[in-house]
């Protein structure tokens, strides 16, 4: 089957399984039952009519992971480049309507040169049916792409509306405008792999999630995230037996005493989820905050975390678009959040100003209050102005806020804040450092602690590191029943 054994082995020589091996390697073993094998395009343009091509180029089908029901289609690349005509687009097409009917997750393995140009407008309209299927399906079944080869002009569309992209490096291309126009337009002289090969598209634009050396990699990330997440939005994630987190990783050690000092928002992750086991999702894009998912007693949750190894873990654009796309994907699928807090608030300057911060920043705003799964939020360190509200508090709707004893709530650091409160006299004192140096351990004490919010009501319990996980078990526990009412609506208008 397939182009050919020519065609066959060109694929081997660039280092890529074929369509029908990338199924075998992802499904479980004869679990594959392919669909329209036999449908043809029905072009007679450009000799079309002589020119057979096997499964139209795309084969589709069910079958099996971890013994769970899964739809997928894989483009084949060695049948005229797996380029998508008007029946090719329609296999795909009829895989998703099932999926969506059966409420089963949807991978798709794109490998394909694009448009089939002979079939004109009849390949667009196959592309309109693809994207329009991808967002009836968003929020109800998870869809998953995995790029094996080129994605390029109006491909690209339905992987950025599916939920998680893979990539791996050196097979992976995406990318609207190839080098050939880039140069025929701009002049310019650029590498497929620079403009959108997998670590451009994981580490520059944030368009992938996942990023794998070999494709055999890369079928087991997708295996592994199937793990955790729910087959659809009516049924929970498969839950196992509770696991401790390792020994290995100790709560009360991770955070330095010294406020100014880096640590690994990934080890305090650890140190509280099931076995330690922490999924972490767009790991090499925005890290300066963090998201994945996790499990505590047994449990699938999500988790979204500010990395002080990263920018001190301000919130900026990217970081911002990161968290809320998650949020918004953990709500749809009623996976209960969890929110790590420690972070000094929004990235200042003219370039995030200009980059549309504010919009980028209410994005966060705006998930965190329209989630109404269960919200956990605990404060480690610091939590300085529209940063705290930001992080999911209690004022954006958390339903439990717990915070460390070296907690920092406060409008601002202790020294910003006390070089303008205390101007003035830092000013006019005979030793204005020493001053200096008093009034910000006076603000501190007063201001930057825990307790004034606690005494408010913002934040319900104040907690030593080793009551982390506790409190968030017994959190979860009590929230399983969880309801809100909100305003009949349509649905909302994010600042997107």
């Amino acid at each position: 089957m397939g182009g050919g054994e020519q065609a066959t082995q060109k694929q081997a020589a660039m280092g890529k399984l074929t369509a029908r091996e990338r199924v075998q390697e992802l499904l479980d073993a004869d679990s594959f039952h392919e669909y329209d094998l036999f449908v043809e395009h029905t072009c007679n343009d450009f000799d079309m009519d002589k020119k057979r091509l096997p499964a139209d180029g795309v084969i589709t089908g069910t079958g099996m992971i971890g013994g769970h029901p899964v739809s997928v289609f894989a483009q084949d690349f060695t049948v005229a480049g797996g380029s998508l005509g008007l029946a090719h687009a329609r296999k795909i097409t009829k895989v998703m309507d099932h999926a969506l009917k059966m409420g089963m997750p949807l991978i798709g393995i794109n490998d394909s040169g694009g448009a089939r140009i002979q079939e004109g407008v009849n390949s667009l309209a196959g592309y309109g049916e693809i994207f329009y299927r991808n967002t009836i399906a968003s929020g109800v079944i998870p869809q998953l792409s995995v790029i094996l080869g080129p994605c390029a002009g109006g491909a690209v569309y339905s992987p950025a509306l599916t939920d998680f992209v893979f990539v791996v490096d050196k097979i992976s291309k995406m990318f609207i405008t190839g080098p050939e126009v880039i140069k025929t337009v701009l002049g310019e002289e650029i590498s497929m792999e620079d403009l959108g090969g997998a670590r451009v598209q994981t580490e520059i634009t944030g368009n992938a999630h996942f990023f794998a050396e070999s494709e055999m990699e890369c079928m087991g990330q997708i295996k592994r995230l199937l793990t955790f997440i729910p087959w659809s939005n009516k049924a929970p994630a498969l839950a196992l037996p509770p696991r401790p987190p390792k020994v290995s990783f100790d709560i009360e050690r991770i955070i330095p005493p010294e406020a100014n000092k880096p640590y690994d928002i990934r080890d305090v992750i650890r140190s509280i989820v099931d076995n330690s086991d922490f999924l972490e999702v767009q790991e090499r894009w925005a890290s300066n905050i963090v998201i994945g998912f996790a499990r505590i007693e047994g449990q699938t949750v999500g988790i979204v975390g500010n990395q002080p190894l990263v920018m001190a873990g301000v919130l900026d654009v990217d970081s911002s678009d990161k968290a809320a796309r998650f949020i918004r994907y953990c709500d749809a699928f009623n996976i209960p959040l969890v929110t790590l807090v420690d972070l000094p608030g929004y990235l200042p300057g003219v370039d995030q100003e200009h980059a549309g911060v504010i919009r980028h920043g209410a994005k966060l705003l705006y998930s965190y209050s329209e989630a109404t799964v269960p919200k956990i939020t605990v404060i480690l360190r610091k939590a300085y102005g529209g940063g705290y509200i930001a992080m999911c508090s209690r004022h954006l709707g958390a339903d439990f806020v717990f915070a460390w004893p070296t907690a920092e709530i406060a409008v601002m650091g202790p020294e910003g804040a006390a070089n303008i409160i205390f101007r003035n006299e830092i000013q006019t004192a005979a030793n204005p450092d020493e001053m200096r140096k008093k009034k910000v351990q006076e603000y501190s004490e007063k201001f930057a602690n825990p307790y004034i919010a606690a005494a408010n009501g913002h934040i319900d319990a104040v907690i030593p590191p080793s009551e982390t996980r506790a409190s968030i078990v017994h959190s979860l526990r009590v929230s399983t029943n969880k309801t809100e009412i909100r305003p009949t609506r349509k649905h909302g208008i994010p600042p997107f």
